[in-house]
């Protein structure tokens, strides 16, 4: 029995720790056919269109893992196809398509934070070179509610996102959304030029208050030379929603592609890199 404990032990120690505990990060441990599992394994959930239309007779892997010069180490990769990629599978939803990871209902409750508590999350991404966006949204991430078994929460719309956009000049942009509750309209925060983050790692870290009285704030730095790309802060912001069971975040690419696809030859196949997701809960 004690040699059996002993071996559990140095196992634990020598496992990484991304791939076996729920501690709140998630980092590509280099074993691409096996990316799923440490999803799920750190306390994450996945929603991939690995079975969309075509690939329903030759699934395709939405999330792998490839090595990345310049971080020197692996890093998760999420593919979404233009002309194949749907919502989950949904046969009623023909305009949007989606790629995404996220904590719910069972993740560690450290990385679902209840009314009156903070979770401060980091992770790395980079978007490609030729990013293609619409005047419809392309969130990269948000935060968003958990529905209550009775179905009957607020969660319809995510409390925030970032989402690449085109403006009417045709400049591209990355907005800081906001929902509102009360009025219930969506409103843009803040917003900085798209093209810096273009074939560029950068690095966020997001600090988030949840209840009526909430606080919200975000840094993001590039990653070759620190430089801040984007910041906002807000210590007053409505940050709950009512009957929520929780509010986490999700990351990856939501993007609309027009009623019944109109849109899809605005937008291409895109590959967009994340790396070393964090959640911490203070």
């Amino acid at each position: 029995m004690r040699q059996t404990t002993l071996l559990t032990t140095l196992l634990a120690l020598l496992l990484p720790l991304g791939a076996t505990a729920q501690d709140g990060r998630l980092v590509a441990d280099g074993n691409s056919a096996e990316t799923y599992r440490l999803i799920r394994q750190s306390g994450y959930n996945h929603e991939c269109p690995d079975s969309s239309r075509q690939h329903a007779t030759a699934h395709v892997q939405h999330i792998e893992q490839v090595y990345d010069e310049q971080l020197g180490k692996p890093v998760f990769v999420f593919h979404i196809h233009a002309a194949i990629d749907d919502d989950r599978g949904k046969t009623n939803i023909t305009d949007r398509q989606r790629n995404e990871i996220k904590t719910d209902g069972k993740s560690p409750k450290s990385m679902v934070a209840q009314e009156g508590e903070t979770l401060v999350m980091k992770w790395k991404f980079k978007l490609p070179k030729g990013f293609k966006t619409t005047s419809k949204f392309s969130h990269i991430h948000q935060l968003k509610g958990l529905d209550n078994k009775q179905h009957t929460a607020d969660v319809g719309q995510p409390l925030i996102t970032f989402t690449c956009y085109t403006q009417s000049n045709g400049k591209q942009v990355l907005r800081l959304r906001y929902h509102n509750r009360n009025t219930g309209d969506t409103e843009t925060l803040d917003k900085t030029p798209l093209d810096p983050f273009l074939d560029e790692w950068v690095e966020v870290e997001e600090t988030a208050t949840f209840g009526d009285k909430g606080s919200y704030a975000v840094t993001i730095k590039r990653v070759r030379d620190g430089k801040v790309l984007f910041e906002y802060s807000n210590d007053a912001l409505d940050m709950w929603r009512t009957g929520t069971t929780g509010l986490r975040p999700k990351w990856g690419l939501y993007r609309f592609i027009g009623k019944n696809r109109e849109w899809q030859s605005q937008l291409r196949d895109e590959d967009i890199r994340f790396a070393d997701f964090s959640i911490e809960k203070k």
